[in-house]
């Protein structure tokens, strides 16, 4: 097999902890991480980007100041940079997250929820 080949639900099955986001792969200046998400993180916003969200598995609700998004298995949403936002997940969530590299995962908003980047086992 293709050493450059990484499969998604192998990546998510090699950790337990939520909100501690892997690097799957990177693409030209992006990160394309895998993460488990369970209850609440913090409201936070990224000022210079966008940040994508791809549910692999579960429900997420996306809170915003103006109202939720829920997302399910296969939804993608984009939150527009510098919009404030807290997933929220009431059950385990497996997801994917696609922004520049060095973004970090509190955004403006350094809190205990704070995590380096991790690489796959």
């Amino acid at each position: 097999m293709d050493a450059r080949i990484r499969n998604v639900y192998d990546a998510l099955d090699s950790f337990a902890e939520p909100w501690q986001p892997r690097r799957l792969a990177s693409v030209n200046d992006y990160d394309v991480k895998v993460v488990k998400l369970l209850g609440e993180f913090t409201w936070h916003s990224h000022p210079d980007t966008d940040e994508l969200f791809m549910v692999i598995s579960g429900d997420l609700v996306i809170q915003l100041r103006d109202g939720d998004v829920e997302l399910g298995p296969g939804d993608v949403y984009v939150v527009p940079r510098g919009i404030e936002h807290c997933p929220k997940a009431d059950g385990e969530v497996s997801a994917i997250l696609i922004e520049p590299q060095g973004v970090v995962n509190t955004g403006d908003t350094p809190s205990e929820r704070t995590a380096e980047l991790r690489e796959l086992d």
